[in-house]
């Protein structure tokens, strides 16, 4: 083998190294990970190929500028969609529209099209809180399991708080 083609073979298996490291960090590498918290407002099941299940999150909230002083401006919600990458999280989901949750996301820089339509990816359920409107409680934590460790906020009991490990 020449001297040329020796670089040229070098050339091309850093080539594809390098590609295949990019790869892996614009598609598969955690850029990112958190909790939203909000009403959910729902949950599908959707794809051509690829059934993906995709959601919605309403978070209610005030405008960052002029709230108060500026006219038009004032309560905003901000939609959070994603999409679900486990069966059992996306099928309780599927139940609970309408209830205010707490999720935990991961967030890819890529999208790819067996894992959604979202770059931000929810793995777990962390709260679900009942919803209370009109002096009546609208149960949204029924058939979720018991909480092991949630922590109690000061407007509802901890034993209206579900904690879902999935």
């Amino acid at each position: 083998m020449t001297i040329l083609k020796k670089i040229i073979l070098w050339i091309c298996i850093v080539g594809v190294l390098v590609g295949a490291g990019a790869f892996f960090f614009h598609f598969y590498f955690v850029f990112g990970e958190g909790t939203k918290a909000g009403e959910l407002n729902f949950v599908v099941r959707k794809g051509v190929i690829f059934k993906t299940y995709e959601g919605r999150l309403i978070q209610t909230g005030l405008t960052s500028k002029g709230a108060v002083t500026s006219p038009g401006s004032g309560l905003q919600s901000n939609e959070f969609n994603f999409s679900i990458d486990n069966k059992e999280v996306a099928e309780l989901l599927m139940r609970k529209s309408g209830c205010f949750v707490q999720l935990h996301y991961r967030e890819f820089r890529g999208k790819l099209p067996w894992r959604g339509h979202n770059k931000f990816v929810v793995d777990n359920i962390e709260y679900i809180k009942d919803i209370y409107q009109d002096d009546n409680v609208i149960e949204c934590s029924s058939a979720v399991p018991a909480p092991t460790d949630a922590p109690a906020t000061q407007e509802q009991p901890a034993s209206e708080q579900q904690q879902i490990s999935l």
